[in-house]
């Protein structure tokens, strides 16, 4: 039993298991500021060009009773599909898609090796510029 529970704390402090609780962590609040940015700010000019339109209000219900807002229909019991719901959390993904994606690229972009600036001749191995069409060592012509 010591040696399991020796294990599980040497795996549970190894730097990638911290990284990823980090990593939940940063993504669950980065969830809320992108919930917030298409609840609060994207998704009400939407519905005002659209003729006044509340997303979280758009749904329709299995039956005949009407109910004017998603609220009132939940309460009643009523079985609702609620689109408008799902139009915000497909925008919210293809914003965290975006982040992510740009995330990734820039990590990508850091991680590229430069571009060399010197080349070894080929005839007596010291580094040289890569413009270079004569050694400076050893005077041999280059290709």
């Amino acid at each position: 039993m010591k040696n399991i529970l020796k294990e599980f704390r040497e795996f549970a402090v190894k730097g990638n298991v911290m990284d990823l609780a980090i990593g939940l962590i940063i993504g669950a609040a980065f969830n809320k500021i992108v919930t917030s940015l298409v609840n609060d700010i994207i998704m009400p000019p939407i519905g005002l060009l659209l003729g006044k339109v509340d997303f979280t209000n758009l749904f329709f219900t299995f039956g005949s009773k009407h109910y004017d807002t998603l609220a009132k229909a939940k309460a009643a019991g009523a079985v609702t599909v609620s689109y408008g719901a799902f139009i915000n959390t497909v925008i919210e993904f293809i914003i965290v898609a975006f982040a992510v994606f740009f995330v990734i690229r820039f990590i990508n972009r850091m991680r590229r090796d430069p571009e060399p600036t010197q080349k070894k001749c080929q005839f007596c191995k010291s580094d040289i510029d890569m413009d270079a069409v004569r050694c400076p060592h050893c005077t041999s012509q280059l290709n």
